[in-house]
């Protein structure tokens, strides 16, 4: 479904994300700083807004901060820490998600919290690194990538790594990667009845799909409910630790008939996933026909260039009939559409969206408007920046394994670039 298809021939075998400490993922916020795991912040490593103006403006009655967590995703660990304040996740902020399976550090903030007492936040596997009041929300997107540390076990270790790192000349298909198609890869499928205003099948397909669930108790929990179609029975039954299912099972066990309702309860974030996951998937297969013939790469309409620190910008578009297909390399990208209801698509997308039986007004939810797509740009070939490369023996367990070090610019991922050089099974973020 993806289109994950490597066009490197020879990747190294092995397991990626073994445990937390095998993935390190390190922010580079909008100042070019690297959020180092382990380092303490005196200064906000962060360029604040001179007005502080925009609708999340008051002055300085946010915390920002610096959060570092291990086996925790972004959402969950910020619901914690705005819990500690009595408050819910909607006061926080993030600039991006990061990986569950990780190390990780990022920037943050939560409305009307105490910077003093961040710093003295106990909360199992999350440290704060650095806190400071500042006058804005941190938003999605304000930051320019991510450093990452990545460990492969059981590699299986050829010449193929510098074959590899000479044909990508600097970029590599900027695919989105499977998370963001949901653990059971149904994201897709529940944004698209969410498009065709069915909420009745997009909430329980998100409650009872068992697609890639590995866990048996969720399994017949979820099958239970499907064939029971009881709510408030299942609220007995689910596991606890599915907390945005009972979210929605809670609802339905008191308004049988108010799916909408019920799809409105989980996180708006979580809820925008899942209709990102269609641009996604549009988006996936667009690239994939540039990977085939790159000579189409024109018809993406639209390039940017590398910014001062060499991160695409594309808050500076240019046509594509100012630029030649040859010029097109680590400094100039090719920028293909995040479909929306107000993108100006190109050909390519057009027949992508008749194919899926798609129309591009869809895009507006006029049933649920708060998740409403406008439309986006992204890179359809990134970047990567500081390359290395080790491979050593792992004299406790005897078998190989690879270190990888790189920079990516924000949405790209690291488990596709990867995907050029290790071939596994394991490689989801």
């Amino acid at each position: 479904m993806l289109l994950l298809n490597n066009h490197i021939s020879k990747p190294v075998r092995g397991a990626i994300k073994f445990s937390a400490e095998d993935f390190i993922v390190e922010e580079i916020t909008n100042n070019g700083t690297v959020l180092e795991r382990d380092r303490r912040f005196n200064e906000p490593p962060f360029i604040e807004s001179d007005s502080g103006g925009g609708k999340n403006a008051k002055s300085h009655s946010f915390a920002l901060f610096i959060m570092q967590k291990k086996n925790w995703n972004t959402i969950q660990a910020l619901t914690a820490i705005a819990r500690k304040f009595g408050r819910s996740f909607k006061s926080a902020g993030f600039a991006g998600t990061k990986d569950r399976a990780s190390i990780s550090t990022q920037l943050c903030t939560m409305f009307e919290a105490d910077p003093e007492k961040l710093l003295e936040l106990q909360i199992k596997d999350i440290q704060i690194n650095g806190a400071w009041r500042v006058n804005r929300k941190i938003e999605l997107g304000d930051l320019l990538g991510n450093k990452f540390g990545a460990r492969i076990r059981n590699a299986k270790i050829n010449s193929s790594i510098k074959e590899s790192l000479e044909n990508l000349k600097g970029v590599f298909p900027n695919y989105f990667g499977e998370q963001r198609f949901g653990n059971r890869s149904n994201n897709y499928f529940i944004g698209i009845d969410i498009l065709k205003g069915d909420f009745e099948a997009a909430a329980m397909r998100f409650l009872t799909d068992t697609q890639n669930e590995l866990n048996k108790e969720a399994v017949e929990a979820r099958t239970r409910l499907l064939n029971e179609r009881d709510f408030d029975s299942a609220l007995g039954y689910f596991p606890k630790y599915l907390k945005y299912e009972r979210l929605v099972l809670h609802h339905l066990s008191r308004l049988p008939n108010d799916y909408a309702g019920a799809l409105r309860k989980l996180p708006r974030s979580l809820s925008l996933l899942f209709m990102h996951s269609i641009d996604s998937f549009i988006f996936n297969k667009e690239l994939e026909v540039y990977v085939k013939d790159q000579d189409r790469i024109k018809e993406s309409r639209f390039f940017c260039n590398a910014d001062s620190l060499g991160f695409p910008d594309l808050t500076n578009l240019v046509s594509s009939n100012s630029i030649n297909p040859s010029q097109v390399n680590s400094k100039v990208f090719a920028v293909a559409s995040l479909v929306g209801y107000n993108s100006n698509l190109n050909d390519t997308e057009k027949e992508i969206i008749s194919e899926l039986g798609l129309e591009q007004e869809m895009f507006r939810t006029k049933k649920m408007p708060e998740l409403n797509c406008k439309g986006a740009y992204r890179t359809l070939f990134s970047p990567f920046y500081n390359f290395s490369f080790n491979a050593e023996t792992d004299e406790a367990g005897g078998a190989d394994f690879a270190e990888f070090r790189f920079s990516l610019p924000k949405s790209s991922y690291a488990t596709v670039f990867l995907a050029e050089f290790v071939n596994s099974d394991q490689n989801k973020e």
